[in-house]
């Protein structure tokens, strides 16, 4: 292509399009058309442009027109109550429904690898006297010891605050940082699958394992569940930079990470759940059995709200992506 005389034989248009955007007053219908096909044709000559003959100066100029066409056309809104409740009944589980091949199989995995390790450590004395000695071990799994201090150590409401702010973080990291071939999220979900490990051994070494199941259960179901969506996430979406499937990289890309975005802030609200449990219902004075089974509902509610709104959701063409006004525009590759 010679770009100078592609740029003088479409100028004018380019012109007339950017004269159009920066008229004051409403357009008229011819003129409303007219700007929606200067705005089609210019995208598809700022295609040509990039993928034949890219200039900066040029490139930069037809972006940026491009952009304002688009949102003229398009026209801008704010978020409503209508998006949010679309996201939670919808988008949200939609997207942990559509993701399930990858976080089922991580919780699954993760959650034997924690009781091997915990086995492990359980019959090997050797092992438990590299992680401490003695007597800190004994601080740790002794009745009223650290391990059932810990949840009781703080006012609730601040603890609650703490975990979930904890929890989001690493639940976050695990949604972003999949994009780097998937390394950190393996990362962080073996230091979560160890630390649970550990209080397994420890914990069962000193004949209280129901104990320790009866303080980590009623959170710990919902929290971990949680961990594990976001793993799993993070998991395919680093699969994508290996495998984009039939779309190219860019666009895989885009797709998933919206997704994995909005995730982020549904697995807030689920983290934020389980915070509560851990803060006010753990440490409580309740039976045990009372504890774990508020943990045991939380997680059956959560798993069907995935199944039953997110497959009934997926069933009907939901992705968990934005709505379709809101990506970025796909453009042209032909004139």
């Amino acid at each position: 292509m010679d770009l100078d005389v592609f740029v003088t034989a479409h100028r004018a248009e380019w012109d007339r399009l950017d004269h159009l955007l920066r008229r004051g007053r409403r357009l008229s219908g011819t003129e409303a058309d007219e700007l929606v096909a200067l705005y089609q044709r210019t995208a598809t000559h700022l295609s040509l442009i990039q993928s034949s003959a890219p200039d900066p100066l040029v490139t930069t100029r037809l972006t940026q027109l491009v952009a304002r066409a688009r949102a003229t056309v398009t026209g801008t809104r704010r978020a409503t109550w209508r998006d949010a409740a679309r996201f939670l009944t919808a988008g949200f589980p939609a997207a942990v429904y559509r993701s399930r091949r990858w976080w089922i199989p991580t919780a699954l995995l993760s959650t034997l690898l924690a009781v091997v390790i915990g086995w492990w450590i359980g019959v090997h004395p050797e092992v438990q006297s590299a992680i401490a000695a003695p007597d800190e071990l004994r601080q740790m799994t002794r009745p009223g010891g650290e391990y059932e201090t810990y949840y009781s150590s703080h006012p609730a409401a601040s603890f609650t605050a703490q975990v979930w702010t904890n929890n989001a973080q690493a639940a976050a990291m695990c949604l972003v940082l999949g994009a780097f071939l998937c390394l950190p999220v393996i990362w962080i979900l073996f230091v979560n699958v160890l630390n649970l490990g550990v209080g397994i051994g420890l914990m069962s070494s000193a004949g209280r394992l129901d104990t320790f199941l009866g303080l980590i259960l009623p959170h710990g179901l919902l929290e971990l569940t949680a961990v594990f969506v976001a793993a799993g996430t993070g998991l395919k979406l680093g699969w994508t930079v290996i495998d984009p499937g039939p779309y190219s990289r860019r666009t895989a890309l885009a797709q998933q990470g919206r997704a994995a975005l909005g995730m982020a802030l549904g697995l807030a609200l689920v983290l934020f759940v389980s915070g509560v449990i851990e803060g006010f219902v753990t440490p409580s004075g309740l039976p045990t059995w009372a504890r774990i089974a508020i943990g045991v509902v939380a997680e059956v509610v959560f798993l069907a709200y995935v199944y039953i709104l997110g497959g009934r959701a997926v069933r009907t063409g939901e992705t968990g992506d934005v709505e379709e006004a809101d990506r970025s525009a796909e453009l042209p590759t032909a004139a």
